[in-house]
């Protein structure tokens, strides 16, 4: 494997989209369920995977053990040695500047952006998660009427300290959203209909109005910052053919904050393409970037032949395993080394996907 381009390898990352790690030790199984978007399954292992032979080979020397070093003996050294020394070990080996963290999701306790920046050694900035807003606002006893107020007095709120908004539609209605923006008398209905759900013995529910969902996307639009839209791969929750970026494009035609195209694979060529033909696109390939593995390099190859150099970012969308956020930064250097070797001005082409990109796009001069 060739060696790293020198100003490759120095460039601190920005990661533009990530989450919180564990503030508790992982053993073998929590490893499994959490290194990729499936989990343990009968008779195999997940670390029998592209993404498990990259762990393998680059996560112990991490830890001071050798490459081929068996997980049995990798879980005990990560004991031994405690959570916050392994957090802080890859976190700091991933030699990050800045992070923006979606504070969204969280099924455990997990560190925040204040601790996750202090493990880096790097400035963390929130990214607003816009569907638990509106959960919120339901669970508050706001009635029908006075909902899309709520949302908007509290979106209005976070956007004083966020630097952006995040959009799980994908997972929810999926990507094919109409354009127009919904009238106060639509948001009332479909937000009767939500508060309803949630007045029922046991209801929580999710927000799973197309309406809801284009109302939010709005709000988060007048506020003017960039919004961050999942694309493409997840876990099993999310149904993969209405993930589509192209689904999107009505939409994104009549919004005018920065479209932030989060993951995109397999659909990392058509988000290219939208980046290329709207001036407000952005794209990356986190996730994927670590998922793929040593195949890393072949992602981005296909990922740029659309993507102008200026319109693509770095992320990890690195959740609970600090190592996720080391291998997403290993595999992109290794993977943008390969793809500059032989272009001209490669350091400032590097520089601007690397950092210079998500500062401009977020604001973090």
């Amino acid at each position: 494997m060739a060696e790293l381009l020198p100003f490759v390898a120095e460039q601190r990352l920005v990661d533009h989209h990530c989450h919180g790690v564990l503030l508790r030790d992982a053993d073998e199984a929590t490893l499994a369920a959490t290194l990729t978007e499936g989990g343990p399954f009968p008779g195999g292992s997940p670390f029998d995977s592209a993404i498990g032979m990259a762990f393998r080979r680059l996560c112990p020397p991490v830890l001071g053990l050798h490459p081929d070093a068996p997980v049995s003996e990798y879980v005990k050294r990560r004991a031994e040695l405690g959570i916050d020394a392994v957090n802080r070990r890859f976190l700091r080996a991933a030699s990050l500047s800045a992070m923006c963290v979606d504070t969204g999701y969280t099924p455990e306790p997990i560190t925040s952006p204040a601790q996750l920046g202090e493990l880096a050694g790097a400035e963390a900035f929130e990214i607003v998660r816009l569907e638990p807003v509106a959960e919120q606002a339901a669970a508050s006893g706001v009635d029908a009427a006075g909902f899309a107020n709520a949302v908007r007095v509290e979106l209005s709120r976070r956007a004083a300290s966020a630097v952006g908004f995040k959009s799980i539609a994908a997972y929810r209605v999926g990507l094919e959203l109409r354009p127009e923006r919904p009238t106060d008398t639509e948001v009332e209905a479909a937000a009767g209909d939500f508060l309803r759900a949630f007045g029922r013995p046991g209801g929580n529910p999710r927000l799973a109005s197309e309406t809801l969902h284009r109302f939010l996307i709005w709000s988060a639009n007048d506020a003017g910052k960039p919004i961050q839209f999942h694309v493409g791969y997840g876990d099993q929750d999310v149904n993969l053919h209405q993930c589509n970026p192209l689904l999107l494009t009505p939409l994104i035609r009549e919004l005018s904050a920065p479209v932030m195209l989060l993951h995109n694979y397999p659909f990392h060529r058509e988000a290219g393409y939208l980046a290329q033909v709207f001036p407000h696109v952005y794209v990356d390939v986190g996730l994927a970037t670590h998922n793929l593995g040593f195949r890393a390099s072949a992602l981005l190859d296909e990922a740029l032949e659309l993507t102008p150099y200026g319109k693509f970012l770095y992320s990890s969308d690195a959740f609970g395993l600090p190592e996720l956020y080391y291998l997403g930064a290993a595999l992109f250097r290794r993977a943008l080394s390969d793809y500059l070797r032989d272009l001209p001005e490669a350091e400032r082409i590097a520089e601007l996907m690397c950092a210079g990109n998500a500062r401009r796009v977020y604001g973090l001069e």
